[in-house]
């Protein structure tokens, strides 16, 4: 399928914008971009990262980067797909790295600074 690349690992295990800021960010969800692997936050998080990826570079299909879920989001479609083929692996984030994550960065206010 045009825009994903199933070779491609994912770009690490945490929002790569959130991970190189500083201060560094936190995040509610991860999506992994399906054609260069750049995992990024969802919607909800503060810093919408997986979206401005997507336009940034045209790159529209995002797999979820969570534990148990296989759904794909095409951003130009504006459709979801409950599966698609696999990725190169890892398929989630560590089991040990909370949600909303990374632990030690999400603030005690956090449902109050989700996007809705």
């Amino acid at each position: 399928m045009e825009g994903i690349d199933p070779t491609v690992p994912p770009s690490g295990t945490g929002c790569a914008e959130c991970d190189a800021a500083s201060p560094q960010g936190w995040w509610f969800h991860l999506r992994r971009c399906a054609q260069c692997g750049h995992i990024g936050c969802c919607d909800s998080s503060p810093g919408q990262h997986a979206t401005a990826h997507a336009e940034e570079t045209g790159h529209r299909l995002v797999r979820s980067f969570e534990p148990g879920e296989e759904w794909f989001w095409d951003y130009s479609a504006q459709v979801m797909y409950e599966s698609g083929p696999a990725l190169a692996a890892p398929a989630h984030h560590p089991l040990d790295q909370t949600a909303p994550g990374p632990a030690e960065r999400v603030p005690a206010d956090w449902t109050q600074r989700l996007h809705r």
